[in-house]
């Protein structure tokens, strides 16, 4: 399946393909356009639109579209759940949740734009490893919890 959203990928643009590959289409294709054309190049590619204005998978309620793509997909596991918490904490102004590895997220994602990297597959291919550790990390986490 084709998923798409605005180019200049960071955070939620990043967290989301991750998510989407991990745990809902191992086989997506992600297009990255202009803001303008999102919708357009998404009917007629027959992508599904994320991160985005007006769009299922965007910002609702003060939600993330990580969060969204959670709650739609309804992915349980409470890893991938405190994983929204921080990258809701460092896509979103108005944090719901104050975890402290939320800034440190924020600034690993604005450290690639300042890498020279100007393909948005090339910064979401060098950005997954960040979301496979931060994925581990959490796994860690709750499971020291349940103990």
């Amino acid at each position: 399946m084709k998923w798409i959203t605005r180019e200049r990928v960071k955070v939620d643009r990043v967290a989301c393909p991750w998510l989407i590959r991990k745990f809902v289409d191992p086989n997506a294709e992600f297009l990255f356009v202009p803001k303008e054309l999102v919708l357009e190049v998404a009917e007629r590619e027959g992508a599904i639109p994320f991160d985005v204005p007006g769009v299922e998978l965007g910002h609702h309620e003060g939600k993330c579209s990580f969060e969204a793509i959670v709650s739609k997909y309804r992915i349980k596991d409470p890893a991938i759940h405190l994983l929204a918490k921080i990258v809701h904490g460092a896509d979103v102004a108005q944090d719901l949740y104050g975890l402290l590895e939320a800034p440190g997220l924020k600034a690993i994602a604005e450290g690639f734009q300042y890498l020279g990297l100007n393909d948005d597959h090339e910064i979401l291919e060098r950005e997954l490893i960040v979301y496979d550790a931060l994925y581990a990390y959490c796994q860690q986490k709750v499971k020291g919890e349940k103990e």
